[in-house]
C-alpha cells in the first residue's frame, strides 16, 4: 500500500452499511438548515426506525436545545450499537471516488480520504499543507468538541478543495474506477439528488492518486518550500474541532498516532464544473450610497460610473472579477445604480469586507448613526433591498462579482483566510451527505 503521509493523507479503513437503503442511511451535513427545524423533522420521518447517519450526528439546529446532553448520549449509544449489531460490512482500507448529482442537475466529483490533522492549521497566515478558507470563530469549537470527543465513529461532511486545473487527481481517478461495480448507488432523501461511489484500492488506482498528489504538491509549493495543497471548502469548524480533539488527546495520552489523528473528508477539485461558487452579497442600512461608494473607491481605487438599469449593472459586475455594484434610491425615489471598477487582483471580497468594517466603525463612532450590515444570497435580493424606499433608514445593497477560482488559492496564500461570508459552495441541498464511516475512539 502506498504511503501518502507527505501529502497529509492516509488511506482510511472505511465502514459502509450492509445492504441498507442509502436514501434512508445518508443525511445532509449537520450545519445546514440551522434555522429550519421542519427540515430535520422531515429527515427523521424519512429515516423512521431504520439505521441512519441521522442517529450518529447532532444537527446544529439542536445545538442550543435543552436536551442536547441527552441527544449526545443517545448518539454515543447508537454508534456502539451499530458497531456491535452488524450494521456495517467489514471495514476496508480504501479511498472512495464519488459522483454526486444534485437536485439542480449538477454533477460534482469527489474523493473520500482521511487527512492528517497535524498537517492542518486554521490560524491566519498558516503555512500548513491544509488551510482554512474563512476565518474560524473559536467560540464555535467547544460545543462541537463535546460531540466528537470519545465518539466511536465519524462520518464526513467536510469538503477540501484542491487546486488542480489539469483534473489529474479526482477526475483521473474516476476514469480508472468507473468501469468497476459501484459500492453504492442511490437517490438521496428529500429530493437532494443522487450519489454513486466506487472503491479506489488497486495498486494502479493508488499509483494514480500518489502521482497526481506529487505533481500537485510541487505545483502548489512556494519558494520557501512550503506547500498549500488543500483548502477547506465546507466544514471548517468541524475540521478545527477534530484538530482540537486530537491535540487534547495527544497531550493527555502522549500518543503520536491514533485513529483520532485523522478525519474523513471529501476532496473536490476547485475547477470541477459541478462545483458552483456563489458570491454572498452585502446590504448596509443607515448609510448614504454616495458616501459608501466614495469611501470604498478611496480605499480600493478605481473609477465610478452610473448604470441606467439593474440589468446593465448586473451584466457588468458578473463579467468582471473586481467590479462592485451599489444599488439604492435617490432622494426623489428613483433607482440608483453605481458601478465601481477597481484594480483589485485578489478575490474581491477579501479586499472589500475590511473596508466595509472600517466604514461602519467610523460612521458609528463619529455620529449617532447606527449603520449595520447583512449578508444576502442572490442578485434578486440585492436589487429588491436596494430599491426599497426607506426614508428613515437608508439602504445600500452591494452586488459582488463572481468568485474567481483561479485566484482563490493565491489570495488565501498571500492574505490568509477570507473574511466571513465570502462565498457559498452551491445551495443548501447540494452540501455533502453523511454516508461513509470510520472508527474513531475505541
Amino acid at each position: 500500500m502506498k504511503n501518502f503521509a507527505e501529502f497529509g493523507i492516509k488511506v482510511p479503513e472505511i465502514l459502509l452499511p450492509k445492504n441498507k437503503d442509502m436514501s434512508v442511511w445518508s443525511v445532509i451535513a449537520c450545519d445546514q438548515y440551522t434555522q429550519d427545524i421542519s427540515y430535520w423533522k422531515k429527515a427523521a420521518d424519512c429515516a423512521g426506525n431504520s439505521p441512519s447517519t441521522l442517529n450518529l450526528i447532532l444537527p446544529e439546529v439542536y445545538l442550543e436545545s435543552p436536551d442536547r446532553t441527552e441527544r449526545i448520549q443517545n448518539i454515543r449509544k447508537t454508534m456502539k450499537n451499530y458497531l456491535s449489531d452488524g450494521i456495517f460490512d467489514d471495514e476496508k482500507e480504501e479511498f472512495i471516488y464519488i459522483e454526486r448529482k444534485t437536485g439542480y442537475g449538477r454533477i460534482r466529483k469527489g474523493l473520500v480520504v482521511a487527512v492528517d490533522l497535524d498537517c492542518y492549521e486554521w490560524k491566519p497566515m498558516s503555512k500548513a499543507l491544509i488551510r482554512a478558507t474563512e476565518a474560524t470563530i473559536e467560540s464555535r469549537i467547544p460545543p462541537r468538541k463535546e460531540i466528537r470527543k470519545n465518539a466511536s465513529l465519524e462520518s464526513p461532511h467536510i469538503m477540501l478543495l484542491v487546486n488542480d486545473p489539469s483534473h489529474s487527481l479526482v477526475e483521473k481517478t474516476g476514469e480508472l474506477v468507473k468501469n468497476n461495480e459501484p459500492v453504492y448507488d442511490s437517490d438521496l432523501m428529500l429530493d437532494a439528488g443522487h450519489i454513486t461511489g466506487w472503491t479506489v484500492s488497486s495498486e494502479q488506482d493508488m499509483d494514480c492518486v500518489h502521482s497526481a498528489l506529487e505533481n500537485l504538491k510541487k505545483a502548489n509549493s512556494a519558494p520557501d518550500g512550503t506547500s498549500f495543497l488543500f483548502a477547506v471548502g465546507d466544514g471548517n469548524h468541524s475540521l478545527a474541532t477534530a484538530k482540537a480533539v486530537w491535540d487534547e488527546y495527544k497531550a493527555e495520552t502522549g500518543l503520536s498516532d491514533s485513529p483520532v489523528r485523522y478525519a474523513l473528508v471529501e476532496i473536490v477539485n476547485i475547477y470541477d464544473e459541478g462545483l458552483t461558487f456563489e458570491p454572498i452579497h452585502r446590504v448596509l442600512f443607515g448609510i448614504d450610497a454616495d458616501k459608501l461608494s466614495s469611501y470604498v473607491q478611496n480605499k480600493l481605487g478605481g473609477t465610478m460610473s452610473s448604470c441606467t438599469s439593474a440589468d446593465e449593472l448586473e451584466r457588468k459586475v458578473k463579467n468582471s472579477s473586481a467590479f462592485f455594484g451599489f444599488v439604492s434610491k435617490t432622494e426623489d425615489g428613483k433607482d440608483k445604480f453605481i458601478l465601481l471598477e477597481t484594480p483589485v487582483k485578489e478575490l474581491a471580497v477579501s479586499r472589500l469586507q475590511p473596508v466595509l468594517d472600517e466604514c461602519i466603525a467610523s460612521c458609528n463612532k463619529d455620529s449617532k448613526a447606527e449603520v449595520s450590515i447583512d449578508y444576502i444570497h442572490g442578485s434578486d435580493e440585492v436589487f429588491r433591498l436596494g430599491a426599497q424606499d426607506r426614508k428613515e433608514k437608508r439602504t445600500v445593497s452591494i452586488l459582488l462579482p463572481p468568485v474567481a477560482k483561479d485566484s482563490f488559492f493565491a489570495t488565501i496564500n498571500s492574505r490568509g483566510p477570507l473574511p466571513r461570508k465570502s462565498f457559498s459552495m452551491g445551495e443548501a441541498s447540494e452540501k455533502r451527505f453523511y454516508l461513509e464511516c470510520r472508527k474513531l475512539f475505541n
